[in-house]
């Protein structure tokens, strides 16, 4: 199940001044749909703010749920998660996008909307997505809502970086409202304001084993690739020499380069590679990138 959502309403859910409330039709939504002719046997909700998915839990008559949260003295990090749910829904902090400790009004050192970094968050976010996976019976379900951030310039796609436990069932798109960047105004006319939330539906569908998804950042330097090809390597070059250099002076850093290697023509190879492409101009023996302005 894969589409996108929109909630405009709050409903009588929570408190709607509570900043970082989602909306109940969210919650109510979800279990309407995986539970269409039945009930959980036990709703239990990982960061339940101030109290959405209690005042579902209630309208829908399910009795065996429980509601948890540093706002009513429950730990996720130390705490251990009630065993034997088969619906589990979370909605962490967005790392400290909101500051939680001033909804409280009181400091807790294991707060994920704390000042840590980016790293950090996600390793302490991964510890509670595994506990709340091992709490589950066989066949429960762990959906989560999350959201991206984008931080001094930089984009952070929380639900990539951190690990995924179970089989992933569904991926939602949820179109994001009422945020406080709504009344912003940029200055840089290229930005593109986070509109969306994602909301991942993992499933326990075996008792002893399991799937984890781990995404690694790994950064590769183009001199170390073999499969690059010639223009490309040429053109960034070009590029580190400031766009105006000589055969002779690509060469001496290409040489140097994997591609390279068992190759007794390379200053064949980028004479061909020059001259065989359009990207590429020539003023006397200069060569430069042929980009328009």
């Amino acid at each position: 199940m894969q589409s996108v959502i929109s909630y405009k309403e709050r409903g009588n859910y929570g408190d709607a001044l509570y900043r970082g409330n989602c909306s109940g039709y969210v919650i109510k939504d979800l279990i309407n749909h995986f539970y269409p002719t039945s009930k959980p046997k036990r709703f239990v909700e990982i960061f339940s703010g101030s109290g959405t998915g209690k005042d579902v839990a209630k309208e829908l008559h399910i009795n065996n749920s429980l509601h948890l949260d540093l706002n009513n003295g429950w730990d996720a990090l130390t705490n251990e998660i009630p065993s034997g749910s088969d619906f589990v829904f979370s909605h962490p902090p967005y790392w400290d996008i909101i500051k939680y400790e001033q909804q409280r009004n009181s400091y807790s050192p294991n707060d994920l909307s704390n000042n840590m970094s980016y790293e950090e968050f996600i390793k302490k976010l991964d510890t509670v997505n595994e506990k709340i996976y091992h709490s589950l019976v066989n066949g429960g379900r762990h959906i989560t809502l999350l959201g991206d951030v984008r931080k001094k310039g930089k984009y952070y796609s929380i639900i990539k970086d951190m690990k995924w436990f179970g089989d992933i069932e569904s991926h939602i798109i949820k179109i994001q409202h009422n945020c406080v960047s709504d009344n912003k105004i940029y200055s840089n006319n290229s930005f593109i304001a986070i509109k969306h939330e994602h909301i991942l539906v993992f499933r326990k569908n075996k008792i002893w084993l399991f799937n984890t998804k781990i995404t690694n950042n790994v950064k590769e330097n183009i001199m170390n690739i073999t499969q690059i090809t010639w223009r490309d390597l040429i053109q960034s070059t070009l590029q580190f020499l400031n766009n105006k250099a000589s055969i002779e002076e690509i060469y001496n850093i290409l040489k140097e380069s994997k591609k390279a290697e068992n190759n007794n023509f390379v200053r064949e190879k980028i004479r061909q590679t020059l001259n065989s492409n359009s990207n590429f101009v020539k003023k006397g023996e200069v060569w430069s990138l042929c980009i328009e302005e």
